[in-house]
């Protein structure tokens, strides 16, 4: 097992930062890292907003409910049509790309380029945590970083030198996520199976204990993600989305 295998098994969500800055120099080399992920045709259809001044820092860190306020570093990767569009225009091209194809082709890509980045941090010795809160308020975000039409919010990142070892969390194994040749659909015994990884986690069991809840499962559908927020946050992304002109309909 190489270096970059081990660290990629050792990933751990850092919350809490150092106060230690990243080198300029540093950041460019990850960031240089991130752009050098594979991507849809070559064209790169995504932007990283980096922000590490006050009072920005800070207001951004409000709109993600104040996690990771030590971090030196965010970093919102966008999916950006706006600036191929604007070299459509330059040459006197059509402007296809504000659709939902592309819109989930720049967001593959952003996730290409923002895992780069993360894996490079980590063979350097910073820590960083993904924030799915850049889904909660986008516009909000996106209004804050001045994003023009086409550039949305899609991905967010804390980063840092760690003043924190955390628990590496749980995951599921290659028997619940890795399908050969085709799909298999789980029997109920054999999907209880490759979960119990997750349910008889001593960390999971007793934020099952401290929430009053049935099961583990249940922390998710009523406590942390329920259908009601869902709804509620798909419907203001969605018209977002529609604002921004990546939704065409």
């Amino acid at each position: 097992m190489n270096s970059i295998q081990k660290s990629l098994l050792a990933h751990r969500s850092v919350r809490q930062f150092t106060s230690e800055a990243i080198a300029p120099a540093l950041l460019d080399e990850l960031l240089q890292c991130g752009l050098r992920a594979s991507n849809t045709g070559n064209m790169q259809l995504y932007s990283v907003i980096v922000t590490r001044q006050e009072p920005l820092r800070s207001e951004l860190c409000k709109l993600h409910f104040g996690q990771c306020a030590s971090a030196p570093v965010w970093l919102t990767i966008c999916t950006d049509v706006a600036r191929y569009h604007q070299y459509c225009r330059i040459n006197q091209c059509d402007e296809p790309y504000g659709n939902l194809l592309w819109f989930t082709s720049a967001l593959v890509d952003a996730s290409l380029c923002a895992q780069n980045i993360c894996v490079a941090a980590e063979s350097r010795g910073l820590g960083f945590c993904y924030l799915g809160t850049v889904n909660y308020n986008t516009r909000q975000i996106a209004e804050l970083l001045n994003c023009p039409k086409g550039v949305v919010p899609v991905i967010a990142i804390a980063m840092g030198y760690p003043e924190e070892e955390p628990r590496r969390s749980e995951r599921l194994g290659l028997d619940a996520i890795v399908h050969h040749e085709t799909y298999h659909v789980p029997t109920d015994d054999e999907l209880a199976a490759t979960h119990r990884v997750r349910d008889n986690d001593p960390f999971n069991r007793r934020m099952v204990e401290e929430n009053g809840t049935r099961n583990y499962c249940e922390i998710f559908t009523t406590k942390r993600y329920p259908r009601s927020m869902n709804e509620s946050v798909s419907r203001d992304l969605l018209n977002f989305l529609k604002d921004s002109g990546m939704w065409d309909f």
